[in-house]
């Protein structure tokens, strides 16, 4: 047995062709009242979608005759959906008949360019179930039209329709049928959710099988709901989300702040109205009060992914968000080769070079000429000590050269050894005061193997499970370290205790460090990475479907072109960081004569026991190695002294002896 039966009657619409008209029928209105009122629909649909083709979804008690008479005034094609008939006591098969309908139904709607759907009853549950399987089944949107004609009292029909979204927010008309003997009249109506005196269902036109269908004066069919507001006050909902959106009490007052709160205010103004805040507790509870259509938006920004697209829409992409991520800035590395780092390696080798070279040439060429310089005696032991002398900056040998000759490679060595030792002297200064920090994570590959953790708030677990099913090998590595469920401050007070990183919007990172991470002279412990974990497209979560999504699409856009949105986001940030300064300077009070003075040091600072150890260090190890020559050379004077008192005692016995029996007091 089929639940649902496709039928194909007359021609049916084809894929990119032209579009449809659903008609959906009851089982209360049978074959010969849809015959009646056929007039009287086909009316309606000719002045309002003349082109557009006819699709009909009936539960089999429509006759086709009556059928024909709704399809056949000049309308261009036809698909009729026709559901078996069951007993009126099996809800839960008549639901499922009814969604697998619809399902269809909306399969049609996607295919066709023009769609009006006309639903047949005088059943109020039928029309209840109807806007709320629609809606749950995505069949309408807003340049879908529904048309509703039934034979409902009026009154009944004015308690029913505000009740449902699908009734009173999108594009829909309702035709009230009423038998007045000796004609059949009928009555258009439409819901308006915003006017001036609040939610009305106002009649737009009227019906009868002698004058024809009668617009009233200044009204339309199927008006647009959503230029105007009228004032009226809807509901949004937000969380603190700086520099996007941001809350300050003051008093029993919030205060608002943020570049979406001031985009939110431009659309408002546009669109002439107020909103209120619904306060959630959490991002979750943000986007669910948007899904159930409690709240109309959520006025900060979201990124696209396909896990949210199943639960809600988004408005225009007005926002790339760069999804970075925040470290500690690494220390300095242990610097015992500071006194090394000024000079490449090439530089140290040339000089080594150098100091090989020059007083072999030297002591070659003053032996060769007069030998006036070896005349001490010492050879070429004094002419290397004599070089390096006047490399290290020390004065010049006793006994200079007479000679042209050696005078020259004397004043070149020394020309050579003061331009080495001030380059060496500037580079040395400059590596001090200005130190270079070790290499530091700056993009997705280089995060995942320097941390042990990455934290991100709650909202993180959609981006974890994105990562997850990921086919790059980094995004799931990325996925198995991410922490969810870690506030912003938290993580990044983490980041810097621990080996760890803090996930987030770019500019929402930028925010949080300048506010609560910017020391008093402007600096922080913390860095935000070049590169991005990837560029969302971002936009307003809205409910699925909802109808005024081109009207804010219209003025997100006209804020962009503007250039306001960008101008919102930098005094935003200007903003906290010079705030964030006060506060801290306030915390540290200085003296007036302190801050003169740190105005004029600027930026310097003194050099720490970190830069300078290299240069402890080789203090260290030239006393160590003086020591030890003063320890052999002792040790050696005592055997000399042991072997002349007692040679017959040999070495080993002879320096026991001048140990014990010789003082060097």
């Amino acid at each position: 047995m089929r639940l649902v039966r496709l039928a194909v009657w007359l021609s049916v619409v084809a894929v990119g062709g032209v579009g449809g008209w659903v008609i959906v029928t009851n089982r209360s209105i049978g074959g010969e009242g849809l015959w009646s009122v056929s007039g009287a629909v086909n009316a309606v649909l000719e002045l309002t979608s003349p082109s557009c083709s006819l699709i009909i979804l009936t539960d089999h008690t429509t006759t086709s005759h009556a059928t024909s008479q709704m399809v056949g005034r000049g309308l261009r094609a036809a698909t009729v959906l026709e559901a078996d008939r069951y007993s009126h006591t099996n809800t839960t098969t008549t639901l499922l008949l009814l969604s697998q309908a619809l399902a269809l139904a909306r399969q049609v709607r996607v295919l066709s360019w023009c769609t009006v759907v006309v639903a047949v009853s005088e059943d109020p549950t039928f029309l209840a179930t109807l806007a709320e399987w629609s809606l749950r089944g995505r069949l309408l949107v807003w340049s879908t039209r529904l048309l509703v004609v039934t034979h409902l009292p009026l009154h009944h029909l004015i308690s029913l329709i505000p009740r449902h979204w699908t009734f009173t927010m999108m594009n829909f008309a309702i035709l009230n049928i009423q038998h007045l003997q000796p004609s059949i009249r009928g009555v258009v109506y439409v819901q308006l959710p915003y006017t001036a005196s609040g939610p009305q269902t106002v009649a737009i036109a009227s019906w009868t099988s002698s004058q024809g269908l009668q617009l009233t004066p200044r009204q339309t069919f199927f008006p647009h709901k959503f230029i105007n507001f009228h004032g009226s006050t809807i509901n949004v909902t937000a969380m603190p989300f700086l520099p996007f959106w941001g809350e300050e009490k003051v008093g029993s007052v919030t205060r608002y702040t943020g570049s979406d709160f001031q985009m939110l205010l431009y659309v408002a103004r546009a669109l002439n109205f107020t909103f209120r805040i619904v306060p959630a507790a959490s991002w979750a509870e943000v986007t669910e009060l948007v899904q159930e259509r409690v709240s109309l938006l959520c006025p900060i920004y979201h990124i696209l992914m396909i896990v949210r697209k199943e639960k809600y829409d988004f408005t225009y992409t007005y926002e790339f968000a760069y999804f970075s991520f925040a470290m500690a800035k690494p220390g300095l590395e242990s610097q015992w080769l500071s006194l090394y780092r000024p000079l490449t390696d090439g530089v140290w080798l040339a000089v080594v070079i150098s100091l090989a070279v020059v007083p072999l040439i030297l002591y070659t060429v003053s032996r060769v000429m007069l030998q006036e310089y070896t005349g001490r005696g010492a050879g070429v032991a004094i002419v290397v000590q004599d070089v390096t002398g006047m490399l290290l900056g020390q004065s010049l040998p006793p006994l200079l050269p007479t000679t042209t000759s050696t005078r020259i490679l004397v004043t070149t060595w020394l020309v050579f050894a003061i331009i080495l030792a001030s380059a060496y002297r500037g580079n040395l200064t400059a590596s001090l005061t200005i130190p270079k920090y070790p290499p530091r994570a700056e993009n997705l590959q280089q995060l995942v193997t320097s941390v042990d953790r990455i934290t991100i708030p709650s909202y993180g677990d959609q981006f974890q499970s994105f990562y997850h099913q990921s086919k790059s090998e980094l995004f799931r590595e990325l996925a198995a370290l991410m922490a969810v469920g870690i506030d912003v401050q938290q993580g990044l007070s983490e980041a810097i205790e621990k080996k760890q990183a803090h996930l987030g919007g770019r500019r929402y990172l930028q925010q949080t460090m300048a506010e609560y991470f910017t020391e008093e002279d402007g600096r922080s412990r913390l860095y935000l990475s070049r590169e991005s974990i990837f560029p969302g497209p971002s936009g307003w979560p809205i409910p699925h479907d909802a109808p005024y999504k081109d009207q804010l699409d219209r003025w997100i856009m006209a804020v962009l072109e503007a250039g306001l949105y960008e101008k919102w986001v930098d005094d935003t940030l200007t903003d906290t960081t010079r705030r964030s300064l006060r506060r801290r300077q306030r915390q540290v009070p200085e003296t007036r004569q302190e801050r003169e003075e740190s105005r004029s040091r600027g930026i310097s600072k003194a050099l720490t026991l970190t830069q300078l150890q290299g240069l402890f260090m080789l203090l260290l190890l030239v006393l160590e190695l003086g020591l030890k020559q003063a320890l052999e050379l002792r040790l050696k004077l005592t055997l000399v002294l042991g072997l002349m008192l007692r040679p017959e005692l040999g070495p080993k016995l002879a320096l026991e002896f001048a140990c014990s029996h010789l003082s060097w007091d």
